[in-house]
């Protein structure tokens, strides 16, 4: 399942901007080249579950809001050819600082029982050795 779709990066970028980063013909359609964005789209995906799957299972039943748009930043980035805005550039270096947070625990995604195995007790645990002094073995001294 994608984190975002074509539709959610329309919404958020314009047609205009989409058409420019994925119209590389060598003759221009002025349309959205949808082999282009399936590519960035699964990019997107296969770098947050790298990330993500860390600390959660994978997939995920459905996908978080912050899921969501850390892979519109990153796809958007993707598609850029050349140097990005420099909006665009820093919001996919935010996108890569959460995900570092996500995967290190310092984020929490609102996942019910999503955990990866393995993850669950970071606490100490202590084992300590058979009594040799017990009430049966100093019977008679006290």
């Amino acid at each position: 399942m994608p984190y975002t779709s074509l539709a959610k990066l329309t919404a958020k970028f314009g047609e205009h901007m989409l058409i420019s980063l994925t119209d590389r013909g060598d003759v221009a359609t002025d349309t959205i080249d949808a082999d282009v964005i399936d590519q960035a789209l699964a990019d997107a995906d296969a770098m947050i579950d790298g990330y993500v799957g860390v600390r959660y299972a994978l997939p995920m039943e459905t996908t978080p809001p912050l899921i969501g748009s850390l892979a519109l930043a990153i796809t958007i980035y993707n598609l850029h050819i050349a140097s990005p805005d420099p909006k665009i550039e820093e919001d996919y270096k935010a996108a890569l600082r959460t995900l570092r947070d996500i995967s290190g625990g310092g984020v929490r995604l609102p996942i019910a029982g999503a955990d990866a195995p393995g993850t669950g007790s970071s606490g100490a645990r202590l084992t300590d050795r058979e009594r040799p002094l017990t009430q049966a073995s100093m019977k008679g001294f006290i």
